[in-house]
């Protein structure tokens, strides 16, 4: 039988196995503790990531949606610009068009204007060769009242007044 010194001295005496027995005691005692809190340090981290990936899933769904807006109001503007310019050059042939048709009436206008200043030119000159052949052929004939002229005096007078006829003419022109 052994003595009592073995025990000291074998398996019970060496210090490796008191602080086996001891760390087993400890992890029994307060490993589960332990545990909890390890592991609850661990879920609250989790449900820190979790709230951080689903704030960053919300902002990215934010983003998208205003991605989303900003080409659609791109794409609208571009429409309203393509219709505003359309509008433009519609605008710009009516206006165009009216100009051509003004343009087009007011040289109807001058060209009647010039017609009728022509015409009244005419008509002014006619009247003036008129009224001179009038004056010319009354002058002749009180000259021939009052010398009572043969036939050949007679057309000598008629041959001088035809001559005159373009100086007076001029004469009337210029009064």
């Amino acid at each position: 039988m052994p003595d009592g010194s073995e025990l000291h001295h074998g398996f019970f005496g060496d210090p490796r196995t008191w602080v086996s027995i001891a760390f087993v005691i400890f992890v029994a005692l307060f490993g589960a503790r332990l545990w909890k809190v390890f592991v609850g340090l661990l879920d609250k981290r989790t449900e820190e990531v979790k709230a951080q990936l689903a704030e960053a899933a919300r902002l990215r769904q934010e983003a998208e949606a205003m991605l989303a807006d900003a080409r659609h109001q791109r794409e609208a503007a571009a429409k309203d610009a393509e219709e505003l310019m359309e509008r433009a050059r519609i605008e710009a042939e009516r206006v165009g068009k009216a100009a051509e048709a003004a343009a087009a009436a007011a040289a109807r206008r001058r060209e009647q204007m010039a017609m009728d200043r022509i015409a009244a030119a005419e008509k002014s000159a006619v009247d003036g060769v008129r009224f001179a052949a009038a004056e010319i052929a009354s002058a002749a004939a009180e000259r021939v009242l009052r010398e009572g002229l043969s036939n050949e005096a007679d057309a000598a007078l008629i041959d001088h007044a035809i001559a005159g006829l373009p100086a007076a003419l001029s004469a009337r022109r210029a009064a």
